[in-house]
């Protein structure tokens, strides 16, 4: 991969406090590389509702990071009043986003982390935390790699995949989850070539997935999103992988708005659709998609979408952020433990009970 989405910088070289969070603000790609810097933990608030930094398993690793960036300033006498602090911050910074279940499990792991240790001293907590915080980020690594290795065995050289938003590296800490398995082929020498869907209406997969394609030499073509069904019919899509921003524990998934409508396409096409993403994506405490809290975007996204006005002032919107694919739709979902297959009540439960 070019590009560390999002890193912990230490300003010293024998602990990680203090420090500061590094990103690349998503925002202006794909015409500059901008990295951002910041221990302020509204300014991470900001950065994960503006979507500088977006995709769940990077917004997880963002949260995280984001705790130990408001409490590393604390003059708290006691680990334990520096712990109630770590929980507010997590409080606060649980409000950027509804959907993406990484960003919860980030801050729960990381205020579990603070009510365990708070009988240390307040900078030893601090540590602590960014240590954690840093193993957030490293384990991610470590889960995409694994992701892409067991989705490639999906892959055969000279096949065409249909993508949708994006869920590549820079969704992630490295890697990404439905692009892994394309990096995972490519350094096994074998070839496959991307179709990315634009994604309305901020155009993750024209701006980002297209962007990080190129820059790691991968063949990919860009087709706005109501060319899908016309290019699957045209025989050029061999199979479709997406990301997932949280998962129920029947399998129904919740993902980038646009991915229900390309699953009902690969169903009409009998083309595989595979959802890849980690088991922090897997929130096992709901039991359908019925129940995932789908985000609401504002209305300019859609009618000034960056700077210039698309539709008349005034006309009302309506802006849903994600929907939810049907199990019955999903050929198989891919996570670090291996590929699971319906029925995903079973076979989600059998990962999930692997983390």
């Amino acid at each position: 991969m070019p590009v560390h989405t999002i890193e912990w910088v230490a300003d010293g070289s024998d602990t990680l406090v203090p420090g500061r969070i590094r990103l690349v603000d998503q925002t202006k790609l794909p015409g500059e590389l901008v990295f951002v810097e910041t221990c302020d933990p509204q300014e991470v608030w900001t950065a994960i509702k503006t979507l500088q930094v977006r995709g769940a398993p990077a917004i997880g690793v963002a949260a995280a990071m984001g705790v130990v960036a408001g409490i590393q300033g604390s003059n708290a006498a006691t680990g334990a009043a520096l712990a109630e602090e770590a929980a507010g911050v997590a409080k606060r910074l649980a409000t950027s986003r509804p959907t993406a279940v990484n960003l919860f499990w980030a801050l729960d792991r990381m205020t579990g982390v603070a009510k365990a240790n708070a009988g240390l001293a307040p900078a030893e907590l601090k540590e602590r935390l960014a240590q954690e915080a840093v193993k957030v980020h490293d384990e991610d690594v470590a889960m995409c790699r694994a992701i892409g290795e067991h989705g490639a065995t999906l892959l055969r050289a000279g096949q065409t995949v249909l993508t949708h938003c994006n869920a590549g590296g820079l969704a992630t800490a490295l890697y990404g989850t439905a692009l892994a398995p394309i990096y995972v082929a490519q350094e096994k020498g074998v070839k496959v070539s991307v179709f990315a869907d634009e994604t309305r209406p901020l155009l993750q997969g024209a701006r980002l997935t297209a962007w990080e394609l190129m820059q790691a030499g991968v063949d990919v073509t860009l087709i706005c999103d109501n060319m899908a069904a016309q290019v699957m019919k045209e025989g050029r899509i061999d199979l479709v992988m997406v990301g997932a921003d949280r998962i129920a524990a029947n399998g129904d998934t919740a993902n980038k708005i646009g991915t229900y409508g390309v699953a009902l396409l690969a169903q009409a096409h009998k083309i595989p659709f595979y959802v890849l993403a980690p088991t922090s994506t897997f929130d096992m405490s709901l039991g359908s998609g019925e129940e995932i809290p789908i985000e609401k975007r504002a209305s300019e996204e859609v009618t000034c979408g960056f700077g210039k006005a698309t539709a008349p002032e005034g006309v009302q919107v309506y802006s849903p952020a994600f929907d939810v694919t049907p199990a019955a739709l999903i050929t198989a979902i891919i996570c670090e433990h291996g590929i699971a297959r319906p029925p995903f009540a079973e076979s989600l439960r059998r990962c999930h009970a692997m983390v």
